[in-house]
């Protein structure tokens, strides 16, 4: 099973301000759709909390450290081992937040779906840096919205 990571950042790598993505990137929220329907998504409790409801036609899984934390229709665990375990039948597991499981799970990812916004904004989650060595740019479209907002669909695949 590969490990997906999927996000959107600003050049500054903000991913987000008090729980909110500081954008709104209809392109984007169309492309995250495509890149995890019908893949199990994992996610932390403040992301899930941030959404608001399980997203439809994907297995949703919250990783909490609240032992009482109980979602319905969303499968929560307390380790990304135990929502691995969940899922062994699947291709692709897609990370989709926040930014402490971006940062625990960097090193076990096998793929980034990342899109790079141009911008800089203030924020207080960010995507982690992580070794260029260590990946391989396999595809990128640029685009450009009716805004004039300059972003790109970036796939990474970790080299061997």
């Amino acid at each position: 099973m590969r490990i997906a990571m999927i996000a959107a950042m600003a050049n500054n790598r903000v991913i987000g301000k008090d729980n909110k993505m500081p954008w709104h990137l209809p392109e984007d929220l169309k492309h995250f759709k495509a890149m995890t329907l019908g893949k199990p998504v994992v996610m932390g409790r403040k992301t899930f909390e941030s959404i608001g409801r399980p997203l439809p036609g994907r297995h949703n899984i919250v990783i909490s450290r609240q032992a009482d934390y109980h979602i319905e229709g969303v499968s929560c665990v307390s380790s990304f081992e135990q929502a691995k375990q969940l899922v062994t039948d699947c291709d692709e597991l897609v990370v989709i937040g926040g930014g402490q499981l971006y940062k625990e799970i960097l090193p076990l990812a096998d793929i980034l779906y990342l899109t790079f916004i141009e911008l800089t904004v203030d924020g207080d989650t960010f995507f982690p840096e992580w070794d260029d060595d260590s990946w391989t740019l396999q595809d990128k479209v640029n685009q450009v919205n009716a805004a004039q907002l300059q972003y790109s669909f970036n796939t990474f695949v970790r080299k061997c």
